[in-house]
């Protein structure tokens, strides 16, 4: 008996200290099962407390009459699975008549408190099934990637969401984006994990940062083209539309259209076109747009036209010829001058980390998710990296992106230096290093040699 005492104690010692410094071990050894079978346990009590069961059928009553039985029950959704995952479980649930999804998710802090669990998120699947997402710890406190992620071209996995499951940057499906966070808000922070999971695929890295390249330029060796000054990026955002041109006018010849000719091969962006004539996509990383839109003088006012204009232009015609646009900085609001509401309106995805004024959170957020704002501005400044990500649908959430080092970023360039394309049109704007490396020319790389 004294034996099995001290295992106990010894068991429950070590349940103690995994659950306080690392949590994820402790869920694996010890949570998972709780809080399965907790669920399992008070699954019918909960849902009923929290009014999310439903009458019996009348035939069950009138059958239950007529036998002299007693009254049925009022029946809660039944669970078609339960999974359980590395950060949480999975609940996926059948609705039953005159349920709804929003019913679920109104109840979901409800939810969080009768079964123990860190949080709860919940989401449509079909028509009158929902999955339930509950996380069994804070899993943003400490970010561990998964091992594992689903990558594909030009979708790269760069955080993790507050239910546990990777936050993917697409720009298949969400071409142009704006990220925007205080100083010391982890936003570097964000834009390395998104340069360190572009740079091994086949694209091409623009970079404008006009604190004279002390973000972006550690990362040379990847990028195709770099401006440090607004005067360069005038120059730089020119060659880009130029480009845009190039392409449209490739996707124009390559189209011939006939009647012999299938639905699905008639050309009408890049993504179209035969894989040897397919000009290479180009992600241009913007920090600081601020900067590119102050002006003191009538020449700078110019310029800034010019510079604004470019960017609308890439914004509004870019995803079809292969352009996607990163817009980075501290600030953003209409006091910016013209054609800012105009870009952001092009700007479909929406990043924010912390930030010191209400006003650009309203110019993040105001347009698409309007809950969100409140959420951005109350981000503690503790928590560098954390911060809210939302979208056209309406829909946002918490993400945090695992802290990567400038070293860590360098690394990984160079390690990848070999695939940075030579764009001939962007050359005058190639960074110089101080080893050279080998570039990739091909026709996938320019339009005009295509």
């Amino acid at each position: 008996m004294t034996a099995f005492t001290v295992a106990l104690v010894l068991v429950v010692a070590a349940a103690c200290l995994l659950r306080w410094r690392r949590p994820a071990w402790y869920w694996l050894a010890f949570g998972v099962t709780l809080a399965a079978l907790r669920v399992l346990v008070r699954y019918r009590s909960v849902m009923d407390a929290c009014g999310l069961t439903v009458p019996p059928a009348r035939w069950r009553l009138s059958l239950a009459r007529a036998t002299n039985r007693p009254i049925p029950e009022p029946r809660p959704p039944r669970i078609r699975r339960l999974r359980p995952t590395r950060t949480g479980l999975v609940l996926r649930l059948k609705l039953r008549p005159g349920q709804d999804v929003f019913d679920i998710a109104a109840a979901s802090d409800r939810l969080r408190h009768s079964f123990s669990m860190f949080g709860v998120t919940s989401r449509e699947v079909r028509s009158g099934v929902v999955e339930v997402r509950m996380t069994g710890y804070d899993v943003l406190k400490r970010v561990q990637m998964p091992a594992e992620t689903e990558t594909r071209a030009m979708r790269v996995p760069v955080a993790l969401r507050e239910d546990g499951s990777v936050h993917y940057r697409d720009y298949r499906a969400i071409p142009h984006a704006l990220t925007l966070g205080a100083t010391e808000s982890g936003k570097s922070v964000y834009q390395r994990n998104l340069v360190a999971g572009l740079a091994p695929l086949d694209v091409a890295l623009v970079g404008i940062d006009c604190k004279q390249g002390v973000e972006l330029f550690p990362l040379a060796r990847r990028f195709s083209a770099l401006a440090d000054s607004p005067d360069t990026a005038a120059e730089l955002l020119d060659a880009l539309v130029a480009r845009m041109a190039d392409v449209y006018r490739l996707i124009r010849t390559q189209q011939c259209i006939t009647v012999d000719v299938p639905d699905a091969e008639i050309a009408a962006d890049i993504w179209d076109l035969p894989d040897e004539l397919r000009p290479i996509p180009v992600v241009v990383l913007v920090d600081e747009v601020a900067e590119l839109a102050l002006y003191a003088t009538k020449e700078e006012e110019r310029r800034r036209d010019r510079i604004i204009t470019a960017l609308v232009r890439l914004a509004q015609l870019g995803r079809a010829a292969g352009i996607y646009l990163e817009i980075c900085g501290q600030r953003f609001g209409s006091e910016l001058g013209k054609g800012i509401t105009m870009l952001r309106a092009q700007l479909t995805g929406r990043t924010a980390h912390r930030l010191n004024d209400e006003t650009s959170a309203n110019m993040a957020f105001g347009d698409i998710a309007p809950d969100a704002v409140l959420a951005a501005i109350q981000i503690p400044a503790e928590l560098r990296g954390l911060a809210i990500v939302g979208d056209a649908s309406g829909g946002w959430h918490r993400i945090r992106a695992p802290h990567t080092s400038l070293r860590q970023a360098v690394n990984l360039c160079n390690r990848y230096a070999d695939r940075t394309p030579d764009l001939p049109e962007l050359a005058p704007f190639r960074p110089t290093t101080g080893t050279a490396t080998e570039r990739v020319p091909s026709a996938k790389a320019s339009p005009a040699t295509a």
